[in-house]
């Protein structure tokens, strides 16, 4: 299978949709999609009208059901830290992309894709969904960044409880914890995502862009750095168009639109 057909990338105006297509092993990570993904990362990141990306799986049993252990099981310690800083390179890329990524989880999101989805904004789940970091099941650790952006986003004893036990957790559980923002019926999850990734691509691209780089870079500052950064991001605002343009709408009373500038 060749890297353009394990990973498809479309177009809807300001929304484009990732999707990983190896249904057969349940949408699995191999050097291959990685390769794919990143390439795929690389052109949406290039893409000007995009405004905001929705991440997803193929089929109706998967997003990503993890590594593919198949091509794992035989790699040496230099093959393994080359595969781990591959999938650490490619899922940078994609947190750092300048818009929000919605995670649509439709199915298993296991090890890597867990670790997938973190790399986004937030996750919207299937009631279908399940997670978990089951790779000490394997004898190794997460490799794609799941011991860090794990903990981040669900607190440390949590992402110790579910990496030490490699517990596999249902949806409404990923809610609880906060690794889920939403969960839908499984035939409502692409519509109920896409609606969010619509409205974020109604505002202001700049200010969006703004908004995610500073509450990225402000997770690991003293409280009083991370608001020094939103002062200067929200002053920085006030050179664009896009905010004259708001505010003029606003007083009007008026749809603004919008142009990244």
């Amino acid at each position: 299978m060749s890297e353009e057909s394990v990973v498809l990338l479309e177009h809807e105006g300001p929304v484009s949709i990732l999707t990983i297509q190896r249904p057969k092993v349940l949408n699995a990570l191999n050097v291959e999609v990685l390769r794919a993904l990143r390439r795929a990362i690389d052109n949406v990141s290039g893409r000007g009208a995009t405004r905001c990306l929705i991440l997803t799986g193929a089929g109706d049993r998967a997003f990503v059901a993890g590594a593919d252990i198949a091509e794992m099981q035989g790699m040496t310690r230099r093959d393994a830290h080359a595969f781990a800083r591959s999938g650490h390179e490619t899922l940078d890329a994609l947190d750092k992309l300048a818009f929000p990524v919605i995670a649509a989880v439709n199915g298993f999101a296991l090890g890597g894709g867990t670790e997938l989805a973190l790399a986004c904004d937030f996750i919207y789940a299937s009631e279908k969904a399940k997670f978990g970091q089951p790779e000490v099941n394997l004898g190794v650790i997460p490799g794609f960044g799941g011991t860090q952006r794990l903990a981040r986003r669900v607190g440390i004893a949590m992402a110790r409880e579910l990496i030490y036990t490699g517990a596999i957790i249902d949806a409404a559980e990923a809610a609880r914890i906060g690794l889920a923002n939403r969960v839908f019926p499984a035939d409502q999850l692409l519509a109920e995502t896409r609606k969010a990734a619509e409205l974020i691509a109604q505002k202001g691209p700049l200010a969006i862009s703004q908004a995610k780089r500073v509450t990225a870079d402000g997770l690991d500052n003293l409280l009083a750095d991370g608001n020094e950064l939103e002062v200067e991001a929200f002053a920085a605002c006030f050179e664009t168009a896009d905010q004259r343009e708001g505010m003029a709408a606003f007083l009007e009373k008026r749809t603004p639109t919008f142009t990244g500038h």
